[in-house]
């Protein structure tokens, strides 16, 4: 669009409001106005200017003050409504590895109709949901067009402005003074004095003064902006695969598996440990609670050997390299590669395998042992005399029976059944038996039956894997946000013009973006040293004469 052009020859962008070199009004609501707004020293701003192609339409919805406090509460209550039941991370299901359906039925069963809700919204898991991210990124937008839509102009002008404006700029300033003075230049060499004593940075120029400190606090709120973005911008990277993980893993022992969300790498379970204060050792600290509640943990740890894939193997392959031992202790957790496993929870004595025997129910007769791995079972099991044992069906969590079918509730062998043939020389048909802990279901009377002898349990361990390359990212986010916080909140930008007039006029204008009370002690102390004229705050004016019509009405 065409430049606007002052009467002092200065080419301004088209939306000026006040003329960047001399300060002179260019808009008729801005000639008319009595206080004119400082805020971007009356500079073009984008946002104001364009609005003919799409990419200015999306840069003035973004660049709206508006749209940027409605994402935050878009953001601040979609957070909120995350907090009213457990997230998917901490919902406490009962399975290992739990599936959709397990949450669901969690969310259900506790919380009602209001859980089941929760669940079909996706609120369950929102802090990694598609939607709260493009909000995220939304409000990242938001920021950084907004802040280039203001900070570009202003700092222009900034840059561009002259010691000597133009006297219509000086009279619509907040604070303005004008009066005789009985010799302007030794009165403007006294104000250039105690204004360098109070720290202003001074400029001079054909009979005129700019006085101006603190600039830098200015950009404050875009210091402050800049960290949020980075800030942002780590959060939206723990999204992508490889910058963050934080993952739950549940192993037993003697297991070997791959490790949760660190690709190439496997953890095998050695044995589990723990430790129980004693009778002895909890005397003096725990010896109460000890006779209240019984054992009281003072360990629980796994001792794993770590492994990682060969180089040059395919994927999923069992071609390993050892790593390394180690104790996972709590708040002592195994460091490989970036990642931390640590050691949060522990089952004990789950079954891994049954023993049991054949025997002739009438003599007590045993034609021998079978041991059954409830992980892996075998499909027959050969005994003495030429009696064996084929195992038709297995349910490793027995849930009762359902349309007349045995059921299982889960893959872990909490509480297994199973569905024998026992075949021996005088029963070559075979005889079915289903057996489950302290139950056994015949079709008919057996002349065999199934016993069980003995269990082999071993404990489970709990880990969380835990790996953050955005930690420094937020960090250095977070500290440039504060940097402009502290930036902006306390130090002001003061600017003070002094020029003279026709006729021995001085002229006085002041202007700060915020604490005016001070500055105007400032102005108190110059005019007192320097014999300025004496300055009107528009604002407190406005003010009293408002008071004094009320109290005539």
């Amino acid at each position: 669009m065409s430049k606007i052009k002052c009467q002092c020859g200065h080419e301004n962008p088209f939306g000026t409001i006040l003329c960047e070199s001399c300060g002179r009004p260019l808009t008729e609501e801005a000639e008319k106005s009595q206080v004119v707004d400082m805020r971007y020293e009356g500079s073009a701003r984008r946002s104001q200017t364009y609005n003919k192609s799409i990419i200015d339409k999306i840069w003035n919805f973004f660049s709206s003050v508006k749209v940027g406090v409605s994402i935050i509460i878009a953001v601040l209550a979609t957070s909120a409504i995350g907090t009213i039941f457990p997230q998917k991370l901490y919902a406490p299901v009962s399975s290992v590895n739990a599936t959709d359906a397990e949450y669901l039925a969690y969310y259900e069963k506790t919380y009602k109709i209001f859980g089941t809700l929760y669940y079909k919204l996706g609120f369950y898991d929102m802090y990694n949901s598609w939607w709260f991210k493009v909000l995220i990124g939304m409000l990242g937008t938001s920021i950084i067009i907004a802040s280039i839509d203001r900070v570009v102009p202003l700092y222009k002008s900034l840059k561009k402005q002259r010691t000597k404006r133009h006297a219509s700029f000086m009279k619509r300033q907040r604070i303005f003074g004008e009066g005789k003075a009985v010799d302007p230049d030794t009165s403007l060499q006294k104000a250039e004095a105690v204004l360098k004593e109070m720290k202003y940075n001074v400029k001079k120029e054909d009979g005129a003064i700019l006085a101006e400190k603190n600039r830098f606090s200015r950009w404050g709120p875009y210091v402050n902006h800049t960290g949020l973005i980075i800030f942002l911008f780590g959060v939206l990277l723990r999204g992508i695969p490889g910058f963050y993980v934080d993952e739950t893993m549940w192993i037993r022992e003697g297991e070997l598996r791959n490790i949760t969300g660190a690709p190439g790498y496997f953890l095998k379970s050695n044995d589990f440990i723990l430790e129980t204060y004693t009778k002895d050792e909890a005397d003096e600290v725990y010896g109460e609670a000890l006779d209240r509640n019984g054992p009281i943990v003072k360990n629980f740890q796994t001792d794993v050997t770590l492994y990682k894939e060969k180089e040059g193997s395919l994927p999923g392959s069992e071609d390993l390299e050892y790593v390394k031992d180690y104790s996972i202790v709590v708040n002592k957790p195994l460091k490989f590669d970036g990642y931390n496993v640590f050691q949060m929870d522990y089952r004990l004595s789950e079954l891994k395998s049954m023993t049991m025997q054949l025997i002739d129910k009438s003599s007590g007769e045993s034609f021998g042992e079978f041991t059954i791995d409830l992980d892996d079972p075998k499909g027959t099991y050969e005994l003495n005399d030429g009696a064996k044992v084929e195992l038709l069906e297995y349910y490793a969590d027995y849930d009762g029976i359902k349309d007349g079918e045995p059921v299982s509730k889960s893959p872990i062998p909490n509480n297994p059944a199973f569905i024998f043939k026992m075949t021996t020389s005088e029963k070559p048909q075979g005889e079915k038996s289903f057996v489950a802990i302290q139950q056994t279901l015949e079709t008919e009377e057996n002349a065999y039956k199934v016993k069980f002898l003995s269990a082999d349990t071993r404990d489970i361990s709990g880990f969380t894997i835990r790996k953050d390359k955005t930690l420094y990212i937020l960090l250095l986010g977070g500290i440039i946000f504060m940097i402009g916080v502290i930036q902006g909140s306390y130090w002001n930008h003061r600017r003070i013009w002094i020029q003279k007039g026709a006729d021995q006029q001085l002229l006085l204008a002041a202007h700060t973006n915020k604490n005016w009370f001070s500055l105007k002690k400032e102005l108190d102390k110059l005019n007192s040293a320097s014999e300025l004229p004496d300055y009107v705050d528009r604002q407190d004016k406005e003010s009293k004469d408002e008071q004094e019509e009320g109290a005539e009405s």
